[in-house]
């Protein structure tokens, strides 16, 4: 056999043994987009942060011009959906996918001296997915599914690197005795006799550290900051000062426990006790204020590494605006034109901003109706990266990656959105298209309350008796939409 015979049959093998891949094997999903470059994921979270309490949803008294410019660089979403009406279950159906009738942790349940009850250890969630496909994932800011070194902690539930407050309680202070990294204590000394050390500063710098360090890799960065959660204290600056002269202010607030003798400093911390403030609409419109430029510092630091053209970014809030501390949402009409704040199921307390920027790919000025919900993020990113989900997750989320690209006419609709509350004797909800229905008290047995949100978004006319079938309808789901939790047992279980 002289040389080329010898080359002629090698090529002859060669191309028996491509076609034979080609034709017989089965390839993962994501093998034609191996070459493409993942896109970076952003989601930023506010904490209780109403959906009026933005500039480009209506916000008339202060102004959010970096997340109104993000808007204007790709869809802002009028019918988006929080998880629940305070913290931990709303972040729970963020990660998982689920709603809180299937989601682990469905209500905010304490652990003492820090954290709340913890997710479990086998738990599918959107930093795992991400990180089993080759991303680098960080969280910086507020956690609340779980003690530290618990199953629950960040870094147990994927996520490489996590700085901030471990537990939810103690970060009812934007002053606090200390913040903890990957687990470990990071002590504030300067602010054991004084408010010195101001952490959402401290956390946003370590928040775009993060994106430097990761520049050249595909990286999450879910960025759940605490503003503008009460204490309703900040920095005593210049901004400060100006929203004292421009606003009449209201009643001022104070906390009879910061006045206990009794109580060290250390004990308050530990109760999660909210500071005093003589001003309190000033300190959340300068909250407002420090959130809209730290969005404006995430973008201006993705420009500057070259990374915005790929990088998804995604601005939310964990459920609707709230009361404590001082805070005010009726001077500022928060929930805008609805009705309801946190720990409310109507729209004021549910209803939240979403906003999605992704150069090149999401179409700028855009707007969209589409009704969804904190537990369809985790489907759409993965179907972005064009990743199967395994049927046993059984999650509840669709993908909203059609109306990100503007293809209406592919886009899956849910049948009906469903939320449930466990505190104030039990609160249920569920959206049904334009059709509503809420019931409060469970435990005594108030009745299932019908709106049409296409012509009553604020919940004004309740239409039960007008419509007997969607109040069966509603029955029906509220029956069949969850699992039983012994963790989390529901007032309105087998009602």
């Amino acid at each position: 056999m002289n040389v080329l015979q010898h080359r002629l049959i090698k090529v002859a093998l060669y191309l028996l043994a491509l076609y034979g891949i080609s034709s017989c094997a089965t390839p993962h999903k994501k093998t034609a987009s191996k070459d493409i470059k993942q896109p970076n994921i952003i989601y930023i979270l506010a904490d209780d942060a109403g959906w009026g309490d933005f500039s480009c949803y209506g916000q008339e008294k202060f102004t959010t011009p970096n997340i109104d410019a993000l808007a204007e660089s790709g869809i802002r979403f009028t019918d988006h959906y929080a998880g629940s009406s305070v913290c931990a279950p709303s972040r729970s159906t963020l990660l998982t996918g689920m709603h809180t009738g299937h989601t682990p942790i469905r209500g905010n349940k304490e652990v003492m001296p820090e954290g709340q009850v913890p997710i479990p250890a086998a738990t599918y969630s959107l930093p795992k997915m991400l990180k089993k496909e080759g991303y680098v994932t960080g969280m910086f800011g507020k956690w609340g599914l779980g003690y530290p070194q618990s199953e629950g902690a960040p870094n147990a539930q994927g996520f490489d690197e996590f700085y901030g407050y471990n537990c939810q309680r103690l970060a009812h202070t934007y002053y606090p005795l200390y913040l903890r990294h990957n687990g470990t204590k990071v002590p504030l000394p300067k602010n054991t006799d004084g408010h010195m050390t101001y952490t959402h500063d401290m956390i946003h710098e370590q928040a775009l550290s993060f994106i430097d360090q990761n520049k050249d890799k595909p990286f999450f960065l879910y960025l759940p900051y605490t503003i503008p959660h009460a204490e309703m204290v900040v920095p005593q600056d210049s901004l400060f000062q100006m929203y004292k002269e421009k606003y009449p202010q209201g009643k001022p607030y104070v906390n009879k426990v910061n006045h206990d003798s009794k109580l060290s400093h250390e004990d308050r911390f530990f109760k999660g006790a909210y500071g005093d403030q003589e001003y309190p609409r000033a300190a959340f419109a300068t909250m407002m204020h420090y959130l809209d430029n730290s969005v404006g510092d995430v973008m201006e630091k993705l420009k500057e590494l070259g990374l915005d053209d790929n990088t998804i970014v995604i601005f939310s809030s964990d459920n609707g605006p709230h009361k404590e501390g001082g805070a005010d949402p009726y001077y500022f009409n928060s929930f805008g034109p609805f009705k309801g704040v946190k720990r409310d199921l109507y729209e004021g307390g549910i209803r939240v901003p979403m906003i999605v920027s992704w150069p090149n790919t999401i179409s700028k000025n855009q707007v969209s109706d589409h009704p969804s919900a904190f537990w369809d993020v985790l489907p759409t990113v993965a179907d972005i990266l064009d990743v199967e989900i395994p049927n046993e997750q059984n999650i509840d989320g669709i993908s909203f990656l059609p109306t990100l690209k503007g293809e209406k006419g592919k886009q899956e609709k849910h049948d009906y959105l469903y939320w449930e509350f466990h505190e104030k004797g039990g609160r249920r909800a569920v959206r049904m298209g334009n059709w509503k229905a809420v019931q409060y008290n469970l435990k005594k047995g108030k009745k299932i309350e019908i709106y049409d949100l296409s012509n009553d978004p604020s919940e004004s006319k309740n239409l039960a008796k007008q419509q007997p079938e969607l109040v069966q309808k509603a029955q029906e789901i509220f029956n069949t939409a969850r699992t039983t939790s012994t963790t989390f047992p529901f007032q309105g279980e087998n009602m």
